[in-house]
């Protein structure tokens, strides 16, 4: 079983920084995709971005980009969300979520859907004030 731990959210005035780091434990490989999805209060969950451990790809969604920087530590098992330049509208309960390590997948958009992953964190807050 996997655990995903997220921490790093808190209060932040509009065009701060914030970075989120979620560590993983319960597993010895490191062939597995890792992603950041927000949900806000009312909304759907979106996805925010993503990275798989062993190819470096990146994603990002459109309204995050140039502005959020994921990252990850194999060693340590953790994957970081940097955020700058934050608006009030990134205010949401941010997840960190990992596939349960299946090959790298090239298809357009397809580390952004949810149910391309297995485990899942408590979430933390992220509020961002005007």
């Amino acid at each position: 079983q996997v655990q995903l731990v997220e921490s790093g959210g808190g209060l932040v005035q509009a065009g701060g920084s914030l970075r989120l780091s979620c560590a993983a434990s319960g597993r010895s490989s490191s062939n597995y995709a890792m992603g950041w999805f927000r949900q806000a209060p009312g909304k759907e969950r979106e996805f925010v971005a993503a990275i798989h451990w062993n190819f470096i790809s990146t994603y990002y969604a459109d309204s995050v980009k140039g502005r959020f920087t994921i990252s990850r530590d194999n060693a340590k098992k953790t994957v970081y969300l940097q955020m700058n330049s934050l608006k009030p509208e990134d205010t949401a309960v941010y997840y960190c979520a990992a596939d349960q390590g299946r090959p790298y997948n090239s298809g357009s958009n397809y580390y952004a859907k949810t149910e391309v992953y297995d485990y899942w964190g408590q979430g933390t807050q992220v509020t961002v004030s005007s």
